[in-house]
């Protein structure tokens, strides 16, 4: 007799469908990925529903301060939907929490009959009807999010700049879908090759969002306008800085920025640092500097004139400019990641390549931030120059 075929059996219809289900669902993201996105999710929203929180409840202790609390989280979710949408929600929340109800009648010679109603599935209809209609409005918004995000990332540079002799790498990390902040490398030719110098920008918009992506945008076509004119670096900084005093609601929309011009021949820097972060610049020595001769930010003062500073890059030194959401990071416990660990990890990896560098720098940043919710839009601009 010829051997026993193998009986195979096709897989259950039923869980096949499920499986699939629950893929298109989750996206393929294992249990874990998904608590941690929920337990972030989590944090952004308590943290946005509960601004201004603090000073509501200070000096309250015990009972009231749960009242006070509960209270206010309830008005602030409450007052973020449009007036139609909060007594859709008030119905629901009432059939919800009082879910029977019941009328009376009789007839003139007959018995007494009650009905009773259980409102608890009109409570989750009206729940559905107000979870839709804010779905709708947030699949409009992030359409439109992703729209400016692509705009955006048309104003960034794209792969860095091939410059004999030098190593470049930069990254930008968004804390909503776009972002204030802006970095650039650009090449401005002189009469002669050797007169050829490189323009590093790395700047931050007050604000977050659109409104910063906004003025990032003016600020950029401000930048390269001044930049392709035959004009020392003081004038690029003081036509930026009378735009954004223009433009800058009295004050309240300035930006944070630092310049540097190279010499690529030299290794020769001149700089301009507007109220920013003071980039850091590690010696082949080990030993590091801070770049932060300059002046306030851009839009503060239209009379103010930046002062311009001068330093050199040496081979196998390390220029290193960053926004405060590096630097400011926070985690769990709301500790920072703090400038003295961006420049450990330099230190211990100055033999690398910049974009190594980089890398190892955003993965050092994910491992301390976990499930945080960022609050600032992290930017990083690496340049080494070689041997």
């Amino acid at each position: 007799m010829p051997p026993a075929q193998q009986e195979t059996r096709p897989n259950n219809p039923l869980k096949a469908g499920a499986q699939r289900f629950w893929m298109r669902v989750t996206e393929g993201m294992e249990v874990r990925e998904l608590w941690s996105q929920f337990e972030k999710d989590a944090r952004s929203s308590y943290r946005f529903y509960s601004s201004g929180l603090a000073s509501q409840v200070e000096g309250r202790s015990g009972f009231h301060r749960g009242w006070l609390i509960a209270k206010a989280l309830f008005w602030a979710i409450l007052e973020k939907l449009s007036p139609a949408r909060r007594v859709l929600l008030l119905f629901a929340l009432v059939f919800l929490f009082f879910p029977l109800s019941g009328v009376t009648g009789s007839d003139q010679n007959g018995p007494v009959h009650f009905v009773q109603f259980d409102l608890r599935f009109w409570g989750g209809i009206l729940l559905l009807v107000v979870l839709l209609l804010e779905l709708a409005d947030r699949v409009v918004m992030k359409r439109d999010l992703e729209i400016a995000k692509d705009i955006q990332s048309w104003l960034l540079p794209g792969a860095p700049l091939q410059l004999p002799g030098y190593q470049i790498a930069y990254a930008t990390r968004p804390a909503n879908t776009v972002a204030g902040d802006y970095y650039d490398v650009i090449l401005r030719p002189g009469e002669t090759p050797s007169g050829d110098r490189v323009l590093f920008v790395v700047a931050d918009v007050a604000g977050k969002s659109i409104p910063a992506a906004m003025l990032m945008a003016t600020f950029q076509a401000s930048l390269r306008t001044l930049s392709s004119s035959h004009v020392p670096l003081k004038e690029i900084v003081s036509g930026l800085n009378h735009y954004a005093c223009t433009n800058s609601q009295g004050g309240a929309r300035f930006t944070t920025a630092f310049f540097a011009e190279l010499d690529p021949a030299s290794g020769r820097i001149s700089y301009i640092n507007a109220g920013h972060n003071s980039p850091i610049l590690r010696r082949s020595s080990g030993t590091t500097e801070h770049l932060d001769t300059g002046g306030p930010p851009l839009g503060i003062s239209i009379e103010f004139t930046h002062q311009c500073g001068t330093t050199n890059l040496d081979p196998e030194e390390w220029l290193a400019v960053f926004t405060d959401g590096v630097v400011e990071a926070v985690n769990t416990a709301g500790k920072e990641y703090e400038e003295s660990q961006l420049i450990r990890l330099v230190d211990e990896n100055a033999a690398v390549a910049p974009a190594e560098m980089l890398r190892r720098l955003l993965a050092s940043l994910d491992a301390f931030v976990g499930n945080t919710p960022q609050h600032d839009d992290m930017t990083c601009l690496l340049l080494k120059r070689s041997t």
